[in-house]
């Protein structure tokens, strides 16, 4: 209680010459709440409090989020456009030269105008990214669609998300991120946690995690690599890179065959439940080990603890998405929740940990290929012609269907695509087959690229236009449990720069378009038409309010009026989004990894974070803590296997697969399996792990195999080594 005092006696304590903007971190789905410190002598931030009435992540923070001020007055900023005028400097930072926004824009409409002219509408794409608010992401998808004309538009979420989401829709009709809030996950009696580095990757969430033990529940595991959750935790299920399908089918088997099925949940609410049983009767523990790696008893004891617990969540993460069957292993995983009942009640569901800002509201409100706001899909002519009633354009107008995001770029390879804008986003790091995905982007007719840095991505471009920071613009983002929140304003725009969502609306004038988005001066009016373009779509945000958003600390979606309060807990009344109302149990044959070890490649190679980086690094690199911290990559390897291939702790080695190789320095850890390296991805040019990854592509999701695929490492040549 004395402690709890304290914190109220704190809280928004103002300073001299300072003023507190209330807000959340700029990082990942946890959105933490933080206030920004600005002096009002400069109108500068200069510092960070956290924010101990926000009921999600009260008061705690990371490294990341900590630091994450120091980006907006940052000696990298770009202030002004910045022109190329010789293309044979592409793929460098090399032949910029400063430039007024109008010659921007006037160089922009002209090379984009001439690309249509002599190649057709779809000639052009936009590449997005998640870490901006709703109403940037939203008007991005009616900006390539209404102002271009293209139907080339996807966004890095594929390269995140996309597998949860067509998970989520195969299992429950909808796709949230969450069936809980997180205030829920600190009472249930066990979590069973797979692919994610949480107390890396989602540190805030840990005091929750824990207490979870601290009040005689369980914890269990699943990931190829002894994590920090993974030591502490009751049972780790150390399996073999790109085997959780198996592991998933055979803990149903186990669930079914043992009696922890909910016989009167199952036939009343769900489909395809005997279909499921029959086909995961052939993973028994002895089988399901032979697949997975995972001894027999382990897998017995995780499906006990999880069977008679009287509350789960099932959570996962990148480690079981980013496969190319990725959304089978959403679903399978889903089945422990359906098949028992565990789900549609408080304390017990299934979630998953977003990895960016906004990856659930970025990815529900037009910028995937095949999506319109509100979720609404682009082959529903019905649902094309709603979103059409709000963007003034007819039907005929509306592009087809894109492509994913690494399709993109083959197209782009293939000449199909030939100029790109570029936003929010940083694929010269990010996607898989970076050789290719680079020489893709190198030979484009015509690139833009918006950022407030110059990044890996950025050194392609034809012209730079000159972004804001979180901080320098107002918004809503949909955290990692559904709860659409509030980004507020704590500085103006530095130098030149400008919000994406301005830089659009003057674009599209210049475009022609400009009838289509002048009524939009300001991310309010954004907003509110963002909001209509959403009524009635699967993800409805209408009732989402700014004014409601601040009076009940962020609403959850679907949200479908002014009295609708929201959705904490998702199917309450065993409704689910399918037509019948049934949840879909998904009988799911196992599928290898798309590229298994061999004699010439003999390990497994898998990618992550660590606490200190943020995605590709773009904004994390520039921090000096944070870089100081982790200042470049380095392959975990086990001490049995760094002797097998003679090799010592912090020396340099020759890694490489099919696609590409790197120099990295060995870190030997015993908290990695024998047959299996790890390596962070949050470094550019050539210490890019995803030089070295598969873009074997999920055929739902489109998401590519980031998590496993056959790798060899070799010493260097003591000579060559500086």
């Amino acid at each position: 209680m004395q402690r709890d005092k304290f914190y109220k006696e704190i809280e928004n304590v103002e300073h001299p010459n300072e003023k507190l903007i209330k807000t959340h971190c700029s990082y990942c789905g946890m959105q933490c709440g933080m206030n920004l410190r600005v002096n009002t002598m400069t109108n500068k931030i200069i510092g960070v409090e956290p924010r101990y009435d926000w009921p999600v992540t009260v008061g705690k923070m990371c490294p990341k989020g900590v630091t994450a001020y120091q980006q907006t007055n940052h000696d990298d900023r770009i202030l002004r456009p910045l022109i190329r005028d010789d293309a044979s400097l592409k793929g460098t930072k090399e032949g910029f030269r400063e430039a007024s926004w109008e010659e921007a824009y006037d160089l922009i409409a002209e090379k984009f105008g001439e690309l249509q002219q002599n190649y057709g509408k779809d000639s052009l794409s936009v590449f997005s990214g998640v870490s901006m608010t709703n109403e940037k992401c939203y008007l991005t998808g009616k900006f390539a669609r209404v102002a271009l004309g293209t139907r080339y538009i996807d966004y890095n979420g594929r390269f995140c998300m996309s597998s949860a989401a067509g998970g989520f829709l195969r299992s429950f009709g909808v796709d949230r991120g969450s069936t809980l809030p997180w205030t829920d996950i600190h009472e249930t009696d066990c979590l069973f946690i797979a692919g994610s580095n949480t107390a890396e990757c989602h540190p805030t969430s840990m005091f929750r995690i824990w207490n979870v033990q601290e009040r005689g529940g369980y914890i269990i595991v699943v990931d190829p690599r002894e994590t920090p959750i993974a030591r502490r935790a009751d049972l780790h299920l150390d399996l073999k890179p790109g085997t959780d399908l198996a592991l998933a089918n055979g803990i149903v088997h186990l669930l079914i065959e043992k009696g922890y099925a909910d016989e009167e949940f199952v036939n009343q609410h769900t489909n395809g439940f005997e279909e499921t049983k029959e086909l995961v009767r052939q993973f028994t523990p002895e089988y399901t080990s032979y697949l997975t790696g995972v001894a027999p008893e382990k897998i017995e004891r995780a499906a006990e603890i999880y069977g008679k617990a009287p509350n789960a969540v099932v959570m996962f993460a990148r480690g079981i998405e980013q496969q190319h069957k990725g959304v089978d292993n959403v679903s399978g995983y889903t089945n422990m929740a359906l098949v028992t009942g565990k789900i549609g009640r408080p304390k017990s569901g299934v979630a998953t940990f977003t990895g960016q800002g906004n990856g659930q509201g970025g990815r529900e409100h037009g910028q995937k290929s095949d999506l319109l706001p509100g979720y609404r899909k682009i082959t529903n002519p019905q649902h094309v012609q709603e979103v059409c009633n709000v963007w003034g354009i007819t039907p005929e107008e509306m592009p087809k269907a894109g492509v994913s995001a690494y399709e993109m770029f083959e197209l782009m390879d293939q000449k199909e695509i030939r100029g790109l804008y570029l936003l929010c986003s940083n694929p010269a790091v990010s996607a898989p087959n970076l050789n290719f995905v680079r020489n893709a982007m190198k030979n484009l007719d015509f690139m833009v690229c918006a950022d407030f840095y110059l990044s890996e991505s950025a050194e392609f471009a034809d012209v730079i236009l000159p972004s804001v920071t979180w901080s320098e613009d107002e918004g809503t983002v949909t955290n990692i449990e559904g709860r659409i929140i509030k980004i507020n304003k704590a500085q103006e725009p530095l130098g030149e720069s400008k919000p994406d969502w301005q830089m659009q609306v003057e674009l599209a004038e210049r475009l022609g378009k400009g009838e289509n988005f002048a009524h939009l001066k300001t991310a309010k009016d954004v907003a509110d038409e963002f909001r209509l373009a959403s009524k009635g779509g699967s993800a409805d945000y209408y009732g989402a309010t700014w004014d409601k958003i601040e009076k009940q600390d962020g609403v959850f979606w679907p949200c479908k009026n002014d009295e609708d309060q929201g959705t904490p807990h998702m199917f309450l009344d065993k409704k689910f989004y399918h037509a019948d109302g049934k949840a879909q149990i998904c009988a799911l044959p196992y599928r290898p990894p798309a590229e298994e070890p061999c004699e010439e490649y003999q390990l497994r190679l898998t990618t992550g974070r660590v606490v200190y980086h943020y995605l590709s690094g773009n904004q994390t690199r520039r921090i000096k803590f944070l870089k100081d911290m982790c200042p470049e990559p380095y392959v975990e390897v086990h001490p049995e296997t760094a002797a097998t291939y003679n090799m010592e702790h912090d020396e340099r080695i020759r890694l490489y697969t099919r696609r590409g190789e790197a120099i990295y320095k060995v870190k030997v850890t015993e908290a990695i399996r024998k047959d299996t390296v790890f390596v962070p991805y949050h470094f550019g040019h050539e210490e890019s792990i995803n030089l070295l990854t598969i873009p074997a592509l999920d055929p739902k999701s489109r998401m590519p195999e980031f998590k496993a695929c056959a790798a060899q490492m070799q010493k260097l040549d003591p000579k060559k080594v500086l």
